[in-house]
C-alpha cells in the first residue's frame, strides 16, 4: 500500500518548515502510524551520516528520530554543501558526485528527478504517511524551470501543499497572498491550506487576519501556531541560527571563529546546553576573546579556503596569543586540519589544487584526496577511558607525530592527535560532546561547571514531544490527515 503524502513549503527561508515537519513526524507517530520525512533537495553543510552509509541534511536527520526512525539516504536524496560563494559539493543518494557552479547546477539539475523520485517512492511504499519539506520560498518563481525542491516536485508526484508563513518577520498576509498571486495557476492548485508560525501573544488577535487569507485564497488558514520557545533545544540545520545564538550564560567563555564555511557546527549544541559554558560564536573581523578557556577550531566545507579566511580575520595571531597565555584548543574536522603544518590538495579536492601551511599547533600534516569517510561511529576516549559515539565526515588523511597521542581509538584504531601539552587537540570525530560523561570530564577538565543530571539525548527526544503537543494544541491534525493523499504513482 502506498503512504499518503503531504508538502510543507515556505513564503520564504527560515520561516519553521524543518521544525514544523519535526513536530508533524512526532506527533503523527505518536498516533501509531509509520511516518518519514522526505526533503528532495536541500542546501546545507550541516550534515549527518545515515545508517545506510551516506549523508543527508541534519533537519532530515532530526526528522527522523522525530518519525522515531533511523536516518536514510532515501530522506534526502539530493543534498548541495556549499563549497565557495557560487558552487557547491552534489550529494546524491548520499554519496558525493563532484562540484558544480550554481549555474552549471541550474542548468543540469533535471538529471536527478528520477533518483528524487525514486527515493521518495521507496518511502511511499514503506510508511502511512511522508512528510515533505520544501526548500527556501515557494515563490522564487525565477527558478522555477527545472525546479525540484518545492512546486516542482509537488507537481511530479501530486502532493497537496501546506503553505507557512512567519508572522514574527511582518507582513505575513501579504506573504502568503502574494505568494499565490505571483507562482503559475497549475502550481498554487495544489497548496491545500495556509499556516501561520511563530505567532506571539493572543492568537484571537489574528483572527481577522486569517479570515482575510482565506476570503483571498480560498483555502483554510490553520493556525496561528504560536513560537515554541524550545525551538533552541534542538539542533539547527541552518547557518542563520548561529546569527542569533541562544546560549547557556555561564562564567567559562568556549570561543568559536565562524568559519565563512563552517560544517556541523551541531557539534557545539550540548555545550551549550551546560549552565557553566559561555558559548561565543566570534563573527568575522572581531577578535577572538582574551579571556576565552577554550577555543574550538569547527568543522568546514572548505578546509584550505577557511583556513585563509581564519587568517584574514587575524585569529591566526589571536590563537597563537590564546596558547601562550595557557589556553586550551580544540579542533574539529576541518579545525584539525587547519592546526597542523600543512594541508595538500595535489588534485583540487575542495577548490584549486595547491599546498597550504597549517597554523603548526599540532605536529601532523594533512593530504586530501577524493575518499569521502561517512561512518557511524563508536570510539573511547583516551583522555578519560570513556565511550564516545559520534560520525566521521571528512575527506583527507592525516598523520604525524602528535598521531602517537591519538584523541581516542575506534575499533582499535587511533583518531586525532594531542600535543605533548595536552592543551591542543584534534580529532576527526563529530558529536563528540553528545557523550554525556566524556563531556562533563572534558569540561571539568577545563574547571567549568556541569549539570551531572544532564542527559542530552534525552533533553531532544522530550523536546520532541513537547514540540508534538505544542501543534497538536493549536493544529487540527485529522484535518491535516485528510488533506494528504496518495502520490502519483512513477511512470
Amino acid at each position: 500500500m502506498t503512504a499518503r503524502a503531504l508538502m510543507v513549503m515556505g513564503t520564504g527561508s527560515d520561516v519553521g518548515k524543518s521544525l514544523v515537519v519535526a513536530g508533524l513526524c512526532r506527533a503523527f507517530a505518536n498516533r501509531g502510524l509509520g511516518v518519514a520525512p522526505f526533503k528532495p533537495q536541500n542546501m546545507s553543510n550541516n550534515a549527518a551520516v545515515t545508517v545506510d552509509g551516506g549523508e543527508i541534511g541534519r533537519a532530515q536527520a532530526l526528522q527522523a528520530r522525530a518519525a522515531r526512525k533511523a536516518p536514510t539516504t532515501a530522506m534526502n536524496p539530493v543534498l548541495l554543501k556549499p563549497e565557495r560563494e557560487t558552487g557547491s559539493q552534489i550529494i546524491v543518494n548520499g554519496r558525493r558526485i563532484g562540484s558544480m557552479s550554481a549555474r552549471d547546477y541550474f542548468k543540469a539539475r533535471s538529471q536527478f528527478l528520477p533518483a528524487i523520485l525514486e527515493s521518495f517512492d521507496g518511502l511511499a511504499q514503506a510508511n502511512d504517511l511522508v512528510i515533505v519539506e520544501g526548500a527556501g520560498s515557494a515563490s522564487e518563481v525565477n527558478l522555477r524551470a527545472g525546479d525540484l525542491a518545492n512546486f516542482g516536485f509537488a507537481r511530479a508526484t501530486d502532493t497537496p501543499v501546506i503553505l507557512v508563513g512567519d508572522i514574527h518577520r511582518g507582513g505575513v498576509i501579504a506573504s502568503i497572498i502574494g505568494t499565490f498571486a505571483i507562482i503559475e495557476p497549475t502550481d498554487a492548485e495544489l497548496i491545500a491550506a495556509t499556516l501561520i508560525n511563530k505567532f506571539h501573544g493572543d492568537p484571537t488577535l489574528f483572527d481577522n487576519g486569517k479570515a482575510i487569507i482565506e476570503a483571498q485564497t480560498g483555502r483554510p488558514c490553520l493556525g496561528p501556531l504560536p513560537h515554541f520557545a524550545d525551538a533552541h533545544l534542538l539542533p539547527a540545520e541552518d547557518i542563520l541560527a548561529l546569527d542569533s545564538p541562544t546560549a547557556s550564560q555561564g562564567e567559562t567563555i568556549i570561543a568559536v571563529p565562524r568559519l565563512a564555511r563552517i560544517a556541523n557546527f551541531d557539534d557545539l549544541d550540548p555545550l551549550k546546553a551546560e549552565p557553566g559554558v559561555r558559548l561565543v560564536i566570534v563573527e568575522p573581523g572581531r577578535p577572538l576573546p582574551r579571556d576565552a578557556k577554550l577555543v574550538i577550531l569547527p568543522g568546514s566545507k572548505a578546509t584550505r579556503a577557511d583556513l585563509e579566511f581564519f587568517r584574514q580575520q587575524g585569529w591566526d595571531i589571536d590563537l597563537a596569543a590564546h596558547i601562550r597565555a595557557g589556553g586550551h584548543v580544540l579542533g574539529i574536522c576541518g579545525g584539525y586540519q587547519m592546526l597542523g603544518q600543512s594541508i595538500d590538495d595535489p588534485d583540487g579536492t575542495e577548490g584549486a589544487p595547491g599546498r597550504s601551511p597549517g597554523l603548526a599547533h599540532l605536529d601532523i600534516e594533512t593530504r586530501m584526496d577524493h575518499t569521502k569517510q561517512l561512518r557511524v561511529e563508536n570510539a573511547r576516549s583516551t583522555l578519560f577511558d570513556l565511550p564516545l559515539t559520534g560520525y566521521h565526515m571528512h575527506m583527507g588523511t592525516t598523520s604525524g607525530p602528535d598521531c602517537a597521542r591519538p584523541f581516542s581509538h575506534v575499533k582499535a584504531a587511533p583518531d586525532g592527535a594531542i600535543s605533548a601539552n595536552g592543551r591542543i587537540i584534534g580529532t576527526y570525530l563529530h558529536g563528540l560532546f553528545a557523550a554525556d560523561d566524556f563531556r562533563r570530564a572534558f569540561l571539568q577538565r577545563l574547571d567549568v561547571a556541569t549539570d551531572p543530571l544532564l542527559d542530552f539525548d534525552a533533553q531532544i527526544d522530550r523536546t520532541l514531544d513537547d514540540l508534538a503537543a505544542h501543534i497538536e494544541a493549536h493544529i487540527d491534525l485529522d484535518l491535516l490527515l485528510n488533506l494528504a493523499r496518495e502520490p502519483r504513482p512513477l511512470p
